[in-house]
């Protein structure tokens, strides 16, 4: 049975939700690579972020995985490969 993966549409959505936008930032572009920083999102922002994951995925994630984390890229990167374990599991 597929596992359900976190996208980048996902990820958007959830920043939104979680932090707002900063009007000066098109989420809606090519974000993977960009800092959370140049996104306009700080650490607190980040971990209601990694918070609603954890709810809406059924996940624990490591705090520190996503403090770490610089890009959107390697959040999802992160969330899908804790996905991917407790699937196995």
């Amino acid at each position: 049975m597929a596992f359900q993966e976190l996208t980048i549409e996902d990820l958007r959505r959830i920043l939104r939700e979680a932090a707002g936008e900063v009007e000066s930032v098109d989420l809606d572009g090519d974000i993977l690579d960009l800092t959370f920083e140049e996104l306009g999102y700080d650490s607190l922002a980040l971990l209601e972020t990694g918070s609603r994951i954890e709810r809406e995925y059924g996940i624990a994630l490591e705090e520190t995985s996503v403090a770490d984390v610089e890009t959107p890229g390697a959040l999802l990167t992160v969330v899908n490969k804790q996905l991917a374990t407790e699937n196995a599991a």
